[in-house]
């Protein structure tokens, strides 16, 4: 099963890689973009097959490991299989 764990910075925290990204946008001519977040996006290919013990493990692995509390919040979900 594949799980996908997506990790932001907490509202309020600074973003310099959203800043420097929103700057390039500036620049290319994307004056329309008023606010940039970078985060990270972490598949994981886990040997599960109940979706709900999957997303509990990948909670406690972001709790663990992938993502820093004091600065990051997470969201785990299931991917979407694609036929």
């Amino acid at each position: 099963m594949r799980v996908i764990v997506e990790v932001m910075p907490k509202e309020g925290i600074l973003d310099p890689q959203g800043k420097a990204v929103m700057q390039a946008l500036h620049q290319l001519g994307y004056d329309e973009v008023n606010g940039v977040r970078v985060g990270k996006r972490i598949v994981l290919d886990v040997n599960e097959t109940d979706a709900a013990t999957a997303i509990k493990r990948a909670e406690e692995m972001a709790d663990t490991l992938l993502a820093n509390e004091n600065v990051e919040g997470f969201k785990v979900h299931v991917a979407e299989e694609i036929a």
